[in-house]
C-alpha cells in the first residue's frame, strides 16, 4: 500500500470518473486503474462499483477512502511541518485566488515572484469563495486569497489590504454626468453583474440595496468584470471595478470611472489558511510580497469615509 494508491481512490471518490481522476492525478487512466486494482487484491475487498455511472464507492469502499484522507492529510502535515523547521522557500504550494481579484493582484507582484525565485513551485487556481473554502477543508489547496465575508468562521484570516469599488459608466448613460455615484442612481440603470455566487456580486448588491439585476442576467454566461468592462465601454449601461483594476485603465477608459459618493464601499482582501495550517514562514513571504506590490494606501481602512461590506 502507497500513499499514492491511496491519492488515486481519493480522486476517484471525488470526481466519480476514472478517466477525470488520472487527469487530476496526471497518470494515465491504466495506471490509475491498475493501482487501484492491486490495493483491492491487496485490501481484499472492492473499493468501487465499476458497473455505475459514475463511478460509486462499494459500503466498504467509502470507508476506505475516509481513512485514506486522513493518512494523507497526516502525511501532507507532515511533510509541511518538515518544510517550515528548515524554514524552506521550496515545495509545491497552491494558492486559490478569487476570479475578481486575480486579473488585477497578480499581475502586480507574480511575474517578479517567478523571475527572482524560479525554483519556488507557486501554483495559482482561480475559484469562488464556496470552492476555495471546500478546497481548503480537502486540502487541494493549502491558502486562499478572498474578500472577506461572514460565514467562514473555520477558517483564519490575515489581511493583505482594502480595496473600494468604483461604478464604470457608458459615456450615454444618465449617470456619466455624476461625479459621485449614490446607490439611489442606480436604481434605473442597465448593470452588468457578474452571476450569483460571486462575492462580488453579492456585496455590491446587498450595499446597493438593489432588488433584482434580472436585466444583467442576459450577459451572466459572459461573466467576468472584463467582459462588462468591454459593454459599458461599447456604450452600454454600467457595472462595477474594484480599486486595482482601476489602476490599469488608460487615460480614455478612466473618464467612464466613477466613485461612489460616501460611504464608499470597500472589501477587505485576505489570505486564508485552515487551523492546523503550518507553512506560515511561506505564506507570510507571499503577503509581503502582496502587500508591497499595492499602493500604500491601500493597506489601512479609513472607517470615516468607507464601509466594509
Amino acid at each position: 500500500m502507497t500513499l499514492q494508491q491511496l491519492e488515486y481512490i481519493v480522486a476517484v471518490g471525488r470526481f466519480k470518473h476514472f478517466a477525470r481522476a488520472a487527469d487530476y492525478c496526471k497518470v494515465t487512466q491504466p495506471t490509475l486503474s491498475s493501482m487501484i486494482q492491486k490495493l483491492e487484491d491487496e485490501l481484499g475487498l472492492r473499493i468501487f462499483d465499476r458497473r455505475r455511472q459514475p463511478v460509486e464507492p462499494t459500503r466498504a469502499g467509502a470507508e476506505m477512502i475516509r481513512r485514506a484522507e486522513e493518512v494523507l492529510r497526516g502525511a501532507r502535515c507532515l511533510r509541511d511541518a518538515a518544510l517550515e523547521e528548515r524554514e524552506a522557500l521550496t515545495g509545491t504550494f497552491t494558492v486559490g485566488v478569487l476570479p475578481t481579484i486575480a486579473p488585477y493582484l497578480l499581475p502586480r507582484f507574480f511575474p517578479a515572484l517567478l523571475r527572482d525565485h524560479p525554483d519556488m513551485d507557486i501554483r495559482i487556481v482561480e475559484m469562488k469563495t464556496a470552492e476555495m473554502r471546500r478546497a481548503i477543508a480537502e486540502q487541494r489547496i493549502d491558502a486562499g486569497i478572498l474578500a472577506r465575508i461572514d460565514g467562514l468562521d473555520e477558517l483564519e484570516f490575515s489581511t493583505l489590504y482594502y480595496e473600494q469599488f468604483y461604478v464604470y459608466v457608458s459615456e450615454s448613460d444618465p449617470l456619466a454626468a455624476e461625479r459621485a455615484i449614490r446607490t439611489t442612481d442606480l436604481a434605473g440603470s442597465y448593470l452588468w453583474l457578474l452571476d450569483e455566487g460571486h462575492c462580488f456580486r453579492d456585496q455590491l448588491v446587498r450595499f446597493c440595496s438593489l432588488p433584482s439585476a434580472s436585466l444583467s442576467r442576459k450577459a451572466c454566461s459572459l461573466g467576468s468584470i472584463e467582459t462588462f468592462m468591454r459593454m459599458v465601454e461599447g456604450g452600454k449601461g454600467v457595472t462595477f471595478i474594484p480599486e486595482l483594476a482601476v489602476l490599469q485603465l488608460s487615460e480614455e477608459q478612466r473618464r467612464l470611472v466613477r466613485p461612489f459618493a460616501l460611504p464608499i464601499p470597500v472589501r477587505e482582501v485576505v489570505t486564508a489558511v485552515a487551523p492546523d495550517f503550518v507553512r506560515h514562514r511561506l505564506l507570510s513571504f507571499l503577503s509581503e510580497l502582496i502587500r508591497a506590490s499595492v499602493p500604500r494606501n491601500m493597506l489601512r481602512h479609513s472607517a470615516v469615509e468607507r464601509i466594509a461590506l
